[in-house]
């Protein structure tokens, strides 16, 4: 279910600050329309850490209802308190979602057994497949390939969001997970080498702004023709890179509010990119052939 490419969606706001509703809505239609695999709501990408309890899950709602079954939805429930966590999962599976994707504890660094104790209640909890994203530079926490040898043992634990960075880690993952055991990307740039080891996909920052061109890097290397996958990764690592001038999602926004997508409003702590930055964001979504007026379809 959760192969090829997949959106770790933004969150759109008002002015005021309030969840766009709307915006959301359109968000996911134009990634629905571009031939997406799955989407990812309230992920870190989607600032989850700054929506309520309620918010969460109307965009999951929202997500779930535009896709209407046809494109499956991974939806973010992962945290460092385990029973909430457990909460959250519980309620985002009664809206409909068809997996969920569950950061590791943050902050308070549990050890490998803590890791497999808190994903292992949370399977317990909840029938939902279960995607363990695992992203040490942001959370402090690895999780080892041993544990995910141990978690893949488990009925509903189904795959990895790996976003170590490190290509030796991920090699290690796929020959110790089993064959059906989804080892997804975390990071945009490093999707080829990946399903080259072996993996199914890539959970897509870059695809908020390209999701068809996104979409058809993964499907071009899961085909093994990585002579068109290469091709199309050189066109738009440039896009891929440029996400991450500043810390995500915070270049992204401002990407797309250039397109034309949403409003360029974030909760702190986010904050808006420096000029210098917005200047380059725009050079870069100019060059790439990103701001036509077309991209405005679907947008404010």
């Amino acid at each position: 279910m959760f192969t090829g490419c997949g959106t770790a969606l933004v969150t759109p706001f008002r002015a005021d600050l309030s969840l766009d509703e709307r915006a959301m809505g359109a968000l996911v239609r134009r990634q629905i329309d571009a031939g997406i695999d799955f989407l990812v709501p309230c992920g870190t990408t989607g600032e989850s850490p700054t929506l309520t309890r309620e918010e969460h899950l109307r965009v999951v709602e929202i997500t779930v209802e535009e896709a209407a079954g046809k494109t499956p939805v991974l939806a973010g429930a992962g945290g460092y308190n385990t029973r909430e966590v457990i909460e959250l999962a519980r309620e985002v599976e009664k809206l409909g979602a068809q997996g969920i994707l569950s950061v590791t504890p943050y902050y308070n660094k549990p050890t490998q057994t803590g890791l497999y104790e808190h994903y292992k209640a949370i399977a317990g909890a909840v029938s939902l497949p279960i995607i363990v994203y695992s992203v040490q530079g942001r959370t402090g926490v690895n999780v080892e390939p041993a544990t995910l040898k141990r978690l893949a043992e488990i009925d509903n634990i189904v795959g990895v969001k790996e976003a170590s960075g490190n290509i030796s880690q991920m090699a290690s993952v796929v020959h110790q997970v089993p064959e059906d055991f989804a080892v997804l990307s975390g990071d945009d740039a490093v999707t080829i080498p990946l399903i080259a080891l072996g993996g199914r996909g890539i959970i897509s920052v870059a695809s908020n702004e390209i999701p068809a061109e996104m979409t058809a890097i993964s499907r071009a290397a899961l085909d093994g023709d990585f002579p068109k996958a290469r091709a199309l990764q050189r066109r738009w690592l440039p896009v891929m890179e440029m996400n991450f001038i500043e810390a995500n999602p915070i270049p992204m926004k401002a990407a797309m509010a250039h397109m034309g997508l949403l409003e360029l409003v974030y909760r702190l702590p986010m904050t808006p990119p420096s000029q210098a930055n917005s200047e380059r964001i725009a050079a870069v979504l100019k060059s790439a052939g990103l701001l036509r007026s077309e991209t405005l379809a679907g947008g404010h």
